[in-house]
């Protein structure tokens, strides 16, 4: 039986005033609800998908009178499949001179904001929209990006609600889908997959051997929430560096995974410069790496990074759904193998941020901690784990559970 829509958050984002444009525009992985999201938002107009192929032929044929025959305002879905229709919706967005008169979706981030950028240069406003949040699926209000500090903990203190099974969501991901119907879900990434290989991949670029590629998305998912070595992941691909370097770039383009960059300043000489991996759907990259079940996962050898995986992603969508780029997100990790699992910047002023899979950690957990004190101006920081309620670890530093995100 179907369950009731999931409420998302970044729709308070796109009734805002502050954002409208002629164009409002929200890129995401495939699945993640972006349809869904903008059919809830502006019900009563047309909405057109250019996966439908007739659509498609004459959007790429004859985009003027693709235009002309479909007028504002209307959703457009998969846009990226057609960009010659940007130059057309130009026109008319310069035309009418409204706002919020095209709606329009794509699963190929870096691909449909390059041709956005290019045609429709401060026309449109552009949002990304990742799987559903802990806040959502709780229905809770908080609408915060992360900040690990004691007055973020007091305002988060009044919503915050204890997950009752924090492994059964990591396991079974983020994508919508998976919780408004019912399931089987090791159909549903199979699916997943075959999907995302037939319209995403072949559509960026020809891949050649689709074997290969799928061993490379199991390699990465084997590597989550560590440092990305990819001449290791050639290695063991059997595929050449520059393979491998075009292979990443359409993970990311099509949102799969997210490279969290190195923190580093001219203090710094020691420190490693290598971004650390992570796949934006747990579900998926459990999928890959064959951990079936929750129970496994929850006691398997890769249990802490999973974890991390998944507060990392949760705290990209108190960003993303507050219609922030979190262009202020890194990790520390010098040659003496001192490394703080995520530093968020503000001003200047670095957060650092540890996530441990214990109830209970202690200073002796986060010795990096004080180490960036003296490369950087420091705040308050904080430790994600596995507690039921927050703790003074000491002088501004708190443990927080996982649920406060």
């Amino acid at each position: 039986m179907r369950k009731r829509y999931i409420y998302r958050h970044l729709q308070n984002v796109l009734k805002d005033k502050r954002f409208a444009k002629g164009v409002i525009a929200v890129t995401g992985a495939r699945q993640t609800g972006k349809s869904t999201l903008l059919e809830n938002l502006v019900p009563n107009i047309p909405n057109l998908t250019l996966d439908d192929l007739r659509l498609r032929f004459l959007a790429k044929k004859d985009p003027a009178l693709f235009i002309a025959d479909n007028k504002a305002p209307i959703f457009i879905d998969e846009v990226q499949r057609a960009p010659e229709i940007l130059s057309y919706i130009k026109i008319e967005v310069d035309k009418a001179k409204e706002k919020n008169m095209y709606y329009l979706t794509g699963s190929q981030k870096f691909n449909m904001m390059k041709d956005m950028a290019e045609s429709l240069a401060g026309r449109v406003s552009i949002f990304e929209l990742l799987g559903l949040s802990m806040r959502e699926l709780q229905n809770d209000k908080f609408k915060e990006p992360f900040l690990p500090t004691s007055s973020y903990k007091a305002r988060r203190r009044e919503t915050a609600t204890p997950i009752c099974d924090i492994w059964d969501l990591i396991h079974k991901g983020s994508m919508p889908q998976m919780y408004t119907e019912e399931l089987d879900w090791k159909k549903f990434y199979a699916d997943y997959m075959n999907t995302y290989l037939e319209r995403d991949v072949s559509q960026l670029a020809q891949v050649g051997d689709s074997l290969k590629f799928i061993k490379f998305m199991e390699v990465l998912a084997a590597r989550i929430s560590n440092m990305l070595n990819l001449n290791d992941v050639c290695r063991d691909v059997g595929i050449s560096h520059p393979t491998a370097e075009h292979w990443l770039s359409i993970l990311q383009s099509s949102n799969i995974i997210y490279l969290l960059r190195p923190y580093y300043n001219n203090r710094t000489n020691r420190a490693i410069k290598t971004p650390k991996l992570y796949f934006l759907d747990t579900g998926l990259a459990a999928y890959l790496t064959h951990w079936d079940t929750k129970d496994v996962l929850k006691s398997g050898a890769k249990k802490g990074d999973f974890l991390e995986n998944f507060v990392i992603c949760e705290i990209l969508k108190s960003y993303y759904n507050a219609g922030l780029e979190p262009n202020n997100l890194y990790y520390y990790r010098d040659k003496n193998q001192r490394e703080i699992d995520l530093i968020i910047e503000i001003g200047g002023v670095l957060y650092p941020t540890e996530i441990k899979s214990k109830s209970n950690p202690t200073k002796q957990d986060i010795p990096a901690f004080e180490f960036l004190s003296a490369i950087a101006k420091v705040d308050q920081g904080a430790v994600i784990c596995l507690c039921d309620k927050p703790f003074a670890i000491y002088s501004g530093v708190y443990a927080l559970p996982i649920w406060y995100i």
